[in-house]
């Protein structure tokens, strides 16, 4: 790294893992900007150049997320990624997804992390997150007139929190070196059925949720109609797709390897966010 005071740009700054990611780094007392469309530090849009260079001025590490809701960005983010090496940065931490080599043609999570190992003036470390069970607090996956409803085939997976996402971000921003090239596989401790969250939640909120097995087509064809780009499609068809093939994440270890301490239990998440389904119910 440069010698330089560290400061960070938090890529999404107001979302589930980057608002959180700031807070960190902030306690660790490096400097750090958020950058969103609307209500960070500073305005960044992936559309609009004009926002990119301000955004990176003065600041030596990038926590990258991608354009939300989209697969095909990889030639946008290798222009971002060009303009941040000349502006100084040194490191990148990319949030990726979970099976990112395993993506479809078509979704360029793949080739940005390719891009990213490509850059010899850059460190850089990946995040491979699970689903995040924040999606049940969320508008994403909902309790909607007592049952939630989402393809699986009674597959399982591994949710994971997204403090922890955030907590293993911070960790490889705040030591570039020690992270450089690293990959980590993000997970929550337990591999759990839509129904088994379905009932945790009802332990927890005191009401009763079931769980709706949809079909993914229509589930799929639900989200377009409310508004989903229709090129993302192929995107949900992947991840309910793996789910309902069998191959959804499993639990590792990497949380507590980079953190020191265990991945959190989606028991003890649901007991930390009850409110959030309780007043739901109201």
């Amino acid at each position: 790294m440069s010698n330089q005071a560290p400061a960070a740009l938090i890529l999404g700054g107001t979302g589930r893992t980057g608002s959180l990611l700031a807070a960190n780094l902030t306690r660790a007392g490096i400097a750090t900007r958020t950058a969103s469309r609307h209500g960070a530090d500073v305005r960044f849009d992936w559309d609009d150049r004009a926002t990119h260079a301000g955004a990176l001025s003065g600041v030596d590490r990038l926590y990258l997320v991608t354009p939300v809701l989209r697969v095909d960005y990889a030639a946008q983010v290798a222009d971002f990624l060009d303009l941040a090496e000349t502006a100084g940065v040194r490191h990148v931490t990319f949030l990726s997804t979970y099976n990112a080599d395993q993506a479809p043609r078509g979704i360029d999570i793949a080739a940005v992390e390719r891009g990213l190992a490509a850059r010899r003036s850059l460190t850089h470390a990946v995040l491979r997150p699970a689903w995040v069970m924040q999606n049940f607090t969320d508008d994403h996956l909902p309790v909607i007139d007592g049952a939630i409803t989402a393809p699986s085939g009674g597959g399982t997976e591994a949710f994971v929190d997204a403090a922890d996402i955030a907590a293993v971000a911070a960790r490889t921003l705040l030591d570039p070196v020690a992270h450089a090239g690293a990959q980590y596989t993000l997970t929550g401790p337990q591999a759990l059925t839509f129904s088994e969250v379905a009932d945790t939640i009802a332990s927890v909120s005191g009401r009763p949720v079931a769980y709706n097995d949809i079909d993914p087509e229509a589930w799929i064809g639900g989200a377009l109609a409310a508004g989903v780009p229709a090129d993302y499609a192929v995107m949900l068809r992947w991840l309910t797709g793996a789910i309902i093939a069998g191959n959804g994440s499993v639990p590792t270890g990497d949380i507590e390897q980079v953190t020191g301490r265990p991945a959190t239990a989606f028991l003890t998440f649901a007991q930390r966010n009850a409110r959030a389904w309780t007043l739901a119910a109201t």
